[in-house]
C-alpha cells in the first residue's frame, strides 16, 4: 500500500463488515436491519421525509426505498402521513415503536463500541471521533448530501 489513501480504503472496507453491539449476530430478536436503522436515524434527524427525499438523501433508487420503507411500515416502525408542509407527496415519520426500537438499537451499537474502546484513552476516542466526523463531512461536502447534525 503505497499511499495512505490505499490503507484507508482497505481499513474502511474491513470496518464496513463489522457490526457493533451484536456479537456478530444481526438476526437477534428485536434487532433492526442496517438499512432500517439508517433510514429511521435519518428521519429522526431531519423530520418526516418522502420516498423522493429519502432517495435523494441516500442516492438510492426510489424502488429500493419503497421496498425498505414498506417493510418498516409493516413492522410498525414508520407511518405514512400527509406532508406537514402541504405538499402532494406523503411522508414517513417514526412511530412510537420505531423511536423505541431505534433508541434500543443505538444503545446496543454504543455498547459494542464501548467494548472496542475499553483499552483506549478517552482522549484517543475523542480524537478518533473528530477524525471520523471530519471524514464524513468531507464526503458529504463532495456528494452534496449532508447528514443533519444537531
Amino acid at each position: 500500500m503505497d499511499k495512505p489513501s490505499h490503507l484507508i480504503e482497505f481499513e474502511h472496507m474491513i470496518l464496513g463488515r463489522h457490526q457493533f453491539g451484536s456479537d456478530n449476530r444481526r438476526k437477534q430478536e428485536g434487532r433492526l436491519e442496517r438499512s432500517t436503522y439508517i433510514i429511521l436515524s435519518r428521519i429522526r434527524a431531519q423530520g418526516p421525509m418522502s420516498v423522493g427525499q429519502l432517495s435523494e438523501a441516500f442516492q438510492l433508487d426510489a424502488s429500493t426505498l419503497n421496498r425498505q420503507t414498506a417493510g418498516a411500515v409493516k413492522a410498525g416502525l414508520l407511518e405514512r402521513i400527509p406532508d406537514p408542509e402541504g405538499g402532494m407527496a406523503r411522508k414517513f415519520r417514526l412511530t412510537a415503536e420505531g423511536g423505541q426500537r431505534l433508541d434500543a438499537e443505538r444503545e446496543m451499537q454504543i455498547g459494542g463500541l464501548d467494548k472496542v474502546f475499553e483499552d483506549w484513552s478517552a482522549e484517543d476516542v475523542e480524537i478518533f471521533a473528530r477524525y471520523v466526523q471530519r471524514f464524513n463531512t468531507s464526503i458529504e461536502r463532495l456528494s452534496g448530501q449532508p447528514w443533519p447534525r444537531s
